[in-house]
């Protein structure tokens, strides 16, 4: 069987994978992309029909491809981001082999790189670049038993209310997808209880400059003013509508049940957490900060913004904030569907090296494992808070491709005789 052999080798089609070959590209070293599915396939098949972006046409992209029809202060829709990621490639004459499932990496005995057996056959590589991402296996609590009659589904299966079945649903999870299918599911009549634990919720924008601005502004995508802040936190921001602060408050008002976080469920009880009112407020909390920050930076840059006393007003609190329920008997609720909004797993069994840390977890600096040779790309805060974002890979996938061509000149070195 014949080998085919490559400098470096992308694993993945998304964002991150096609950033990197135009990295790679422009700095000469010959590489492949391969991808299991389609290009683009999460926005295509795992996510729901009306998903946009959750940054404006002006941020969320490459520095080299505008967004062609569409306003730079829209939010691409899902089709349109795989359209611009199809025309990127096409753009580039990027080497991507689409259908292609890599099976194992493993690292070659006794001399450098690394054999690559995929659907297709076997690749031996000098370097591999895991541009997977970060959503790849939909994760979520086993709480609501499988012999139940309730309906459970992850977010990344959910398309649109008409696949549910009659009845109330319960949305867990209180980040950006959460509450955009919350809201969602509430407008096409259906009863909705959505569960919130800790969130971040930052205004989607604020003083005529979007959140996305107020990021760059206030050096917060590269978190150069360092703040204590907490991991696993959903993040509760979203273009959905045209682009609105999330706002819990709103939700409750329109309809929507707000309950604390799902705790357990015996004999068809659902429980829930006592500390919806703190998660709540300390939501509100960074909320302000951000409005605070902004306020101070304009005044100290004296920037004409028109103030904006209305985004410092708060709704009442609704009574189910102000006496949250504790348990619920699904069926006297009617509840018949339970919505995962619970984020995602790595899944890199098929990445068989020594680049992860005793539990599991890439191991790396800035993209750069523990394994010489291997590179993680596209992980939420590889370097910044940018790093899983459109705009933010781009430049991470840049950093990596320069450590490729260094290592690369390693690798060539000969010593001249004397």
């Amino acid at each position: 069987m014949s080998v085919e052999k490559i400098n470096t080798l992308v694993i993945g089609a998304g964002q991150a994978g096609i950033a990197m070959s135009e990295h790679l590209s422009l700095m000469k070293v010959p590489h492949l992309v391969l991808e299991r599915n389609r290009i683009a396939e999460r926005w295509r098949s795992e996510r729901w029909d009306s998903l946009v972006a959750n940054g404006p046409a002006w941020h969320d992209r490459f520095p080299t491809l505008k967004f062609e029809g569409v306003s730079p202060e829209a939010f691409p829709s899902k089709e349109r981001i795989v359209d611009y990621f199809e025309e990127y490639v096409k753009m580039l004459g990027a080497p991507v082999r689409t259908g292609v499932n890599v099976i194992k990496v493993e690292h070659n005995e006794g001399r450098p790189g690394f054999t690559v057996t995929t659907s297709e056959g076997i690749i031996e590589a000098d370097n591999v670049v895991a541009a997977t991402g970060p959503f790849q296996r939909p994760s979520y609590p086993n709480i609501v038993p499988e012999g139940s009659n309730i309906h459970q589904l992850h977010s990344s299966a959910y398309k649109n209310p008409s696949q549910l079945p009659k009845g109330a649903v319960l949305v867990v999870g209180a980040g950006a997808s959460g509450t955009q299918i919350a809201e969602e599911l509430r407008q096409a009549g259906k009863k909705v209880y959505l569960s919130v634990g800790e969130h971040y919720r930052p205004p989607r924008s604020y003083r005529g400059r979007d959140y996305v601005w107020w990021l760059g502004a206030l050096g917060l995508w590269d978190e150069v003013k360092i703040k204590p802040k907490k991991q696993h936190v959903a993040f509760a921001v979203s273009g959905y509508e045209g682009g609105r602060t999330v706002d819990f408050r709103r939700l409750a008002h329109m309809g929507i049940n707000l309950v604390g976080i799902t705790k357990s469920w015996k004999e068809g009880v659902i429980e829930f957490e006592e500390g919806l009112a703190e998660n709540i407020a300390q939501g509100d909390q960074a909320y302000f900060d951000v409005l605070r920050d902004a306020d101070g930076y304009i005044e100290r840059n004296g920037l004409p913004f028109p103030k904006e006393q209305e985004a410092w007003e708060l709704l009442p609190d609704p009574d189910c904030i102000k006496q949250p329920t504790l348990s619920l008997n699904a069926e006297e609720a009617g509840i018949t569907t339970v919505l995962w909004a619970t984020g995602f797993k790595f899944d890199f069994s098929w990445l068989q090296v020594n680049a992860f840390d005793e539990n599991g977890e890439p191991f790396h600096k800035r993209g750069i494992s523990a394994e010489s040779g291997i590179y993680f790309l596209g992980l939420p805060n590889l370097v910044n808070r940018a790093s899983s974002f459109i705009y933010g890979v781009w430049h991470d996938a840049k950093y990596i491709a320069d450590h490729i061509v260094i290592q690369n000149s390693y690798m060539s070195y000969e010593k001249p005789e004397a």
